[in-house]
């Protein structure tokens, strides 16, 4: 299979190796290695990303703009194949693009430091301010309602209504919980109708793996535009805030060990307003601590949604595992609105 595909990009010698490479879930990732160079292979997930061609269609729209106004800037672009394209389609296999390997980058998959936050917080934060210039219309969505939490919040309700019956009956209590931090979805309402919050072309995916950092640690740029559409920036604050703040993740089930880190919070507020001073309104910036209760609460949301229909979106690796992703989130939304009087 792999083969096919590195003849649409017209690798033809003998010396080419291509090993899997990364921890990402979505798409399918390989190392390929020639005698001269590297590069990134991916397979887009069709499932998750509907219309792959408007994932192409995205990257080529900022890496012209980024060329033309920002040509210092360190942009991964897509390797055109032999057609010209800047994804390639095989009948039967799906949908894939090459990128170049920028060597001696690196990834790194958890925040250990305040000083990893602040380079991965200022690397987003210039990404957004550099394409800032782009015509919104131009971009297009590619996982429709992903960050909508007005639809997720409906989605739930609509779980409680025709979900597992049995697993319903034992939620007693997580559901109260939920229930008592409505407040969020009453403030995004407000945000969808108000002025001073813009609709910008945003990352929308911005966990510390997604950015390059070199030798010496220190941040190059953002990777994995798949989820590059329009949105608001708590999308990107928020999921900054929400994967960075404890040093344990999602997966975690103690929920005693979630934690929110002072010192990771003002490295990402630093790093992405070191970037965002001048293009984020004043009251967009006194939202900034209610971006990481946002993608808390939402991420909370999904998570027990999907566990109330049988896992059919994120899956399961023990009985109940979405359960405790969920409990994990509303701890962890628990602990950050402890801090509110701190920060805001």
């Amino acid at each position: 299979m792999l083969s096919s595909v590195l003849q649409e990009y017209g690798f033809v010698e003998k010396n080419v190796s291509a090993i899997p490479f990364g921890t990402g879930l979505i798409n399918h990732t390989w190392k390929v290695i020639t005698d001269e160079k590297a590069y990134i292979l991916q397979r887009i997930n069709d499932a998750v990303f509907k219309n792959p061609p408007d994932i192409a269609h995205n990257i080529r729209l900022l890496a012209d703009h980024l060329a033309k106004h920002h040509p210092d800037y360190l942009f991964v672009s897509p390797v055109m194949a032999t057609n010209g394209n800047d994804m390639v389609f095989i009948p039967g296999e799906g949908y894939f693009r090459l990128f170049p390997f920028i060597k001696g980058s690196h990834t790194v998959d958890a925040v250990h430091t305040a000083v990893q936050a602040y380079e991965a917080a200022r690397q987003f934060g210039r990404f957004t301010k550099n394409i800032a210039g782009i015509r919104i219309e131009d971009c297009k969505t590619t996982i429709p309602g992903f960050h909508d939490l007005t639809l997720r919040h409906h989605q739930f309700d609509d779980a409680l209504k025709i979900g597992n019956k049995a697993r319903i009956s034992g939620l007693n209590e997580v559901i109260r919980i939920v229930s008592a931090h409505t407040d969020i979805l009453d403030v995004y309402e407000k945000i969808k109708t108000d002025p001073a919050f813009r609709l910008r072309i945003m990352h929308h995916d911005t966990k510390i793996s997604n950015v390059l950092f070199d030798e010496n640690n220190k941040g190059l740029c953002v990777i994995d535009l798949d989820t590059i559409m329009p949105g608001y920036f708590i999308s990107d604050a928020g999921d900054m805030l929400r994967t960075y703040l404890s040093a344990a993740n999602e997966e975690e089930s103690d929920f005693d060990k979630m934690e929110v880190r002072e010192d990771v919070y003002r490295a990402i507020w630093q790093g992405y307003m070191e970037e965002m001073q001048d293009e984020l309104s004043d009251t967009e910036k006194k939202h900034f601590f209610y971006a990481g209760l946002f993608m808390v609460y939402m991420q909370a949301l999904r998570f027990l949604t999907d566990y109330l229909n049988d896992d059919m979106y994120y899956g399961e690796k023990y009985p109940g595992h979405n359960l405790v992703r969920a409990k994990n989130q509303l701890a962890l939304l628990v602990k950050l609105r402890e801090k509110k009087k701190m920060w805001c």
